[in-house]
C-alpha cells in the first residue's frame, strides 16, 4: 500500500471525495436558490480560498448571472437584493468577516462556505454550506494527508462547480450558452 509521502493523485481524490459527499444537499440548495433570487453575486475570501471564489464566480458570469469579486477595480457597491458568499475554511479570516459585515449593513445576505458552521463568519451569515474539511483535528492533529487547507480550497472548488450543474438545470443553461460567454480573447 502507498502512504501518503509517495505521490499519488489517488489519495487526494479520495479524500476529497469523502468530503464532498458529506455536504448537505439541503444547504447547497438553499444557497443555490438565493444566487437565482439575488440582483448580483458577490464573493470573497482570503488566499488559496479567494481563488476558488473566483472560478466560482467566473462560472456564474458563463451562466449570464452578475458576479463579481470583492477587492476587484471594476466590483460596484453591494447593497439590498445582492448576494455575498464569502468562501472561508477557518471562518476566522479578519479581513473576510470585514466583507461580510458590510455587505450585512448595506442590506445585502451572506452565506458562507467554511469548514467551521460555528465560526464568528458563519454566524455572522444568513446561510452556511459546511464543507467538513477541518485544517485540524482533535488535540491538534492533521485531518488530510495534504498540506494545511488543501482539502477545503479542493473541496471548494469541486463543491461549487456541483452548484454551477444544479443552476444550469435551472436557468436551463446550455453548453453553447456558456462557451459564447467565454473568454474569446486569447
Amino acid at each position: 500500500m502507498r502512504t501518503a509521502t509517495q505521490p499519488n493523485p489517488l489519495l487526494v481524490a479520495e479524500e476529497i471525495s469523502r468530503v464532498v459527499a458529506q455536504v448537505r444537499e439541503r444547504d447547497l440548495t438553499t444557497l443555490g436558490n438565493a444566487i437565482l433570487a439575488a440582483r448580483r453575486v458577490f464573493v470573497c475570501g482570503a488566499g488559496r480560498s479567494l481563488l476558488m471564489m473566483k472560478a466560482f464566480a467566473m462560472r456564474l458570469m458563463h451562466l449570464g448571472l452578475s458576479s463579481y469579486v470583492v477587492g476587484e477595480t471594476i466590483t460596484p457597491a453591494i447593497g439590498p437584493g445582492d448576494l455575498l458568499i464569502a468562501g472561508s475554511g477557518s471562518g476566522q479570516t479578519r479581513m473576510t468577516l470585514a466583507m461580510v459585515e458590510a455587505a450585512h449593513v448595506r442590506g445585502a445576505r451572506t452565506a458562507a462556505i467554511t469548514a467551521h458552521p460555528d465560526s464568528v463568519i458563519a454566524r455572522q451569515c444568513d446561510l452556511v454550506v459546511e464543507i467538513p474539511a477541518r485544517i485540524v483535528g482533535i488535540a491538534g492533529q492533521a485531518v488530510s494527508i495534504q498540506p494545511p487547507g488543501s482539502l477545503f480550497e479542493q473541496a471548494l472548488l469541486v463543491v461549487a462547480d456541483g452548484l454551477i450543474l444544479w443552476l444550469m438545470d435551472r436557468l436551463g443553461a446550455t453548453y453553447e450558452q456558456i462557451r459564447a460567454r467565454h473568454t474569446k480573447l486569447e
